[in-house]
């Protein structure tokens, strides 16, 4: 990576891209993964398509972006985190600002969930209860990442110590806790060791829920720091990341990198070896087209894109989801062939295309009120440097994110509105509190 220093109007917009990018290919990727079903013109169910597709579980070797966010994170935090580190600042006290600034618009988007269940529940609406589980599941991707950046400084600290090392390190507990899962007992367990490990439940497996989401972040630190850039080792990461892919996959572990197989089983939940072959496709992508990109940036219009979807970032990520439900309400009045089978029938991608239409077009109006709402709302709040609230606080915003993703937009949005009101209020500063972070 091009280690350079850069001002606030000399910043990188490389890492802003491809963060952008990932943005977009997540929102518009849960969309076409969206299938309403209707009966006599309205929505009573969804589908989603890699129940139904084989082939959108190959797509996904390329659409499971998250190991991309992650990575991209760990290399725009690196430089700050080393500084603090240095300077011997609190590092909790920064990582409650992470959290803080992922409670307070995530409380407007559960206030928002809970409403709207509680006027579906009176009212009796329909849509609720196609859409309660869709409306929420997007939240595990926060869980992953304010984990993991928790542990920032540690993997900077590793990086310093032993460099690439950390990252084959842990990789290799990332084999040990899949093996200890599978628990081969002969030759051929070991070439079935994806099937019979994703086959045996959670268990052991959860450990690697941490430790595989480690991985992009070590690597993106060792991006930064220089330690590998070039087109030519990209093209060798992703040729690298296909053979493991197809090794992986050849033992046994399902093809599609997100949701779960007809079989009741993921590479996801827990993460498995398997998923680490996409880090190394999109790590080697990332090295590939650096230099092309970078020039791309260089052009006023290129990098004012990114400027904008960067300052869309997290509105749209929090509620894309949403857009689905006036969607649906508008493909149902139209007469919308938004539910158009199975792929492979008739007019399936054409249902699709007019989905994805309506779901941009509905989009638009709720970002205009979420944007306008929080720019109306104190900007700048301080984070505490209380250790007790931030622990308390922490706990609190895992509790909220859990309990609306494991629950539904009901009832889970209603006991997360509480967790995450009490979290944004434990991780801000308040008046009586001394600033301890100066």
């Amino acid at each position: 990576m091009n280690n350079r220093q850069t001002s606030s109007s000399d910043r990188d917009r490389y890492p802003d891209a491809l963060r952008a990018g990932a943005l977009l290919v997540v929102v518009f990727g849960h969309w076409i993964a969206t299938l309403p079903r209707l009966e006599e013109g309205r929505v009573v169910a969804t589908d989603h398509i890699l129940d139904l597709w084989f082939a959108a579980g190959v797509m996904t070797w390329i659409v499971q972006v998250v190991p991309l966010f992650v990575f991209v994170s760990a290399a725009v935090s690196t430089d700050g985190v080393a500084r603090r580190l240095a300077q011997g600042q609190d590092q909790m006290h920064w990582w409650a600002g992470r959290a803080l600034g992922l409670a307070r618009p995530t409380v407007t988007y559960l206030a928002a969930l809970t409403a709207f269940a509680l006027v579906s529940l009176y009212t009796g609406g329909r849509l609720l209860s196609p859409f309660n589980q869709s409306l929420t599941v997007h939240l595990w991707f926060l869980i992953m990442l304010i984990t993991v950046q928790a542990l920032l400084p540690l993997s900077v600290e590793a990086d310093r110590r032993y460099g690439l090392k950390a990252v084959v390190g842990l990789i290799v507990l990332a084999a040990v806790v899949d093996i200890l899962r599978a628990g081969p007992r002969s030759p051929g367990d070991w070439l079935q060791l994806g099937e019979i490990a994703t086959q045996s439940g959670g268990g052991i497996g959860w450990l690697n829920a941490l430790i595989i989401w480690l991985i992009p972040q070590q690597l993106g630190i060792a991006w930064k720091r220089g330690r590998f850039s070039g087109a030519w080792i990209g093209l060798a990461l992703v040729a690298f990341g296909a053979v493991w892919l197809s090794a992986t996959t050849g033992s046994g572990y399902p093809i599609a990198m997100v949701g779960v197989d007809l079989e009741g089983r993921s590479n996801l939940l827990p993460p498995t070896l398997a998923l680490i072959g996409v880090m190394w496709v999109q790590v080697g992508l990332v090295l590939f087209c650096e230099r092309p990109m970078r020039w791309l940036l260089d052009l006023k219009h290129a990098a004012r894109t990114v400027v904008f979807l960067g300052a869309m970032g997290m509105p749209l990520y929090l509620w894309h989801k949403l857009a689905e439900l006036p969607a649906s309400w508008v493909g149902e009045r139209l007469g919308a062939p938004i539910d158009a089978g199975d792929p492979g029938d008739p007019g399936f991608w054409l249902g699709r295309l007019i989905w994805l239409v309506l779901c941009s077009v509905m989009v638009a109006p709720v970002l205009a009120a979420v944007i306008s709402f929080e720019l109306s709302r104190k900007r700048e709040v301080k984070q505490t440097a209380k250790t007790a609230a931030i622990v308390a606080g922490g706990a609190a915003l895992m509790v909220a994110l859990l309990a609306s993703l494991v629950a539904g937009a009901w009832p889970g949005a209603v006991i997360g509105l509480f967790a995450i009101s009490a979290a944004s209020w434990l991780l801000r500063e308040h008046q009586s509190e001394p600033d301890k972070s100066r």
